[in-house]
């Protein structure tokens, strides 16, 4: 994906992730600890380094230069020194399959806002308009209400669910299978 990819909503910028981005983003992740830690993969201490955010926001580089991926760090317009959110487009297959995995993360003090909801929304017109995909799938643990109404609002249908999908904060969790392809209604 070499072409310039943006995402923009009404209120929201998406950020192509940037090394000198770090401390925007380690920021993000110590202000929303406790508040993301129930739906992430436990976290090594090192994950909370600007060492390691650099490091991860080159490989978010990498994957986006090498087709993989496609992320955004979020910013409401005309705050851009505090992001509020993340959404990405994970495993991008192409061939037969044009699919990919959608993730998000929000503030944990923006949530309910409607943010999440437009972001997903741009997201998914990026994806099936400019990046000629067929498929978007998301997996939402079944507790996770607010990301479960956020995927139903922008189009996505359950498929079924994944038993011990992914293993989060030390425990495999069952995971609602979200669907959205390309002709679907948004």
């Amino acid at each position: 994906m070499t072409e310039e990819l943006r995402l923009e909503t009404e209120r929201l910028v998406g950020r192509v992730p940037e090394e000198s981005m770090a401390a925007l983003v380690l920021d993000f992740y110590t202000r929303n600890r406790d508040f993301l830690e129930p739906y992430e993969p436990e976290r090594p201490p090192e994950f909370y380094t600007l060492e390691e955010q650099r490091r991860l926001l080159r490989q978010a580089r990498t994957d986006r230069e090498e087709g993989r991926g496609c992320s955004f760090w979020l910013f409401r317009k005309g705050e851009p020194e505090r992001a509020i959110g993340y959404i990405a487009l994970n495993n991008i297959v192409r061939g037969a399959f044009q699919s990919c995995f959608l993730g998000y993360k929000m503030d944990g003090t923006e949530i309910n806002q409607g943010y999440m909801t437009e972001a997903v929304r741009a997201c998914a017109e990026l994806a099936f308009r400019r990046l000629g995909l067929h498929r978007i799938e998301g997996n939402i643990m079944p507790r996770n209400r607010p990301s479960l109404r956020v995927a139903e609002k922008c189009g996505f249908q359950e498929e079924g669910m994944a038993r011990a999908y992914l293993r989060i904060h030390g425990v495999w969790e069952d995971h609602i299978h979200m669907v959205r392809l390309a002709d679907d209604p948004a």
